[in-house]
Parts: structure tokens; C-alpha cells; sequence
């Protein structure tokens, strides 16, 4: 069974907020197209992107 969540950072808006699938870690997508595709990354590579954000590692503001 899918269980897609949205971003925290996501409002009420219709912004551009995304889901990912927390039963199948690297899916991924738009949240105003639940029944659209969906992106899928590798695990190991969704995990690191996980990671370098955490890390504010995409900062524009790194020194």
C-alpha cells in the first residue's frame, strides 16, 4: 500500500509543493496531481539528497 505525505513546508495554496511514498522510499511526487506520474530515485541517491538538504548543502547563502 502507497503512503505518500506531504512536504511540511507545503500550505493550502496550490503552491508548488511535492509527496513523497514513505512505503517506497525515492517515489516522488506533485501533490496536485496525485493520480500523474510520479519521479522514482534510487534509494541510496534519494537518501543523500535527503541528507545534503538536511545539511542545507543547496544553501544559496554558503560561504
Amino acid at each position: 500500500m502507497s503512503t505518500w505525505r506531504k512536504s511540511s513546508y507545503s500550505n493550502n495554496d496550490g503552491g508548488a509543493c511535492i509527496e513523497v511514498n514513505d512505503a517506497a522510499p525515492g517515489h516522488v511526487r506533485d501533490s496536485k496531481d496525485p493520480d500523474g506520474p510520479f519521479l522514482t530515485f534510487h534509494p541510496a541517491a534519494w537518501q543523500a539528497f535527503v541528507r545534503a538538504v538536511a545539511a542545507s548543502e543547496f544553501s544559496q547563502a554558503r560561504g
